[in-house]
């Protein structure tokens, strides 16, 4: 299955297919959905401090409430991505709620969690601005040309393919090179704390 990327001239396909969920239960656009972000979002919830199986479970339940609530999204508010994020981080916050609390939860909880609070909290906000300086400095230790597949693969979200094309190298060589990079970028981030 063939998954366009987002970010050709300014189109969210991840968006549009939400939006295709929405208005016709589109099933196919959600298995495209459910196989790009399940992983993703899994990753990210980890990456909180949840556990495998607590990471996997809310994967699960986002990517359904993505399903029911399709309908909520509004493709001019925010981007696809932003949203399911949104979605992921308030079930683990309502997890750790629940876990605090013995498990009681409210309604008015379970309304919120499909809502997107776009302003991150100072303690985020903070540890997010250190994040990018280290990364922006591991960053500019890379070889131009492996830096030049880095900035169009995350920042213009563009297939190996599609770099291939753009800068006229065969695709091993992007892949190669992005591999690379991010080999070096591991390194360089695990040793600073």
């Amino acid at each position: 299955m063939s998954v366009e990327k987002p970010g050709r001239a300014g189109r969210d396909p991840w968006a549009e297919r939400i939006v295709s969920i929405a208005s016709r239960q589109d099933r196919s656009a959600f298995a495209e959905l459910f196989n790009h972000f399940a992983p993703r979002v899994k990753a990210f919830i980890r990456r909180k401090g949840a556990s495998d199986s607590q990471a996997e479970e809310i994967a699960q339940e986002a990517m359904l409430a993505v399903w029911r609530k399709a309908q909520l999204f509004d493709p001019a508010a925010s981007g696809a991505a932003t949203w399911i994020f949104t979605i992921a981080r308030n079930l683990r916050i309502d997890a750790i709620r629940r876990e605090s609390r013995g498990g009681a939860i409210r309604v008015d909880e379970v309304e919120a969690e499909y809502q997107v609070d776009e302003m991150p909290a100072a303690d985020e906000r903070m540890a997010a601005g250190q994040s990018e300086a280290r990364l922006r400095e591991a960053l500019s230790t890379l070889p131009r040309e492996q830096l030049k597949v880095i900035e169009m693969s995350f920042f213009e979200d563009k297939a190996h393919s599609e770099i291939a094309e753009t800068l006229r190298i065969p695709l091993g060589t992007v892949k190669s090179r992005a591999r690379l990079a991010m080999k070096r970028l591991r390194a360089l981030l695990e040793l600073d704390p």
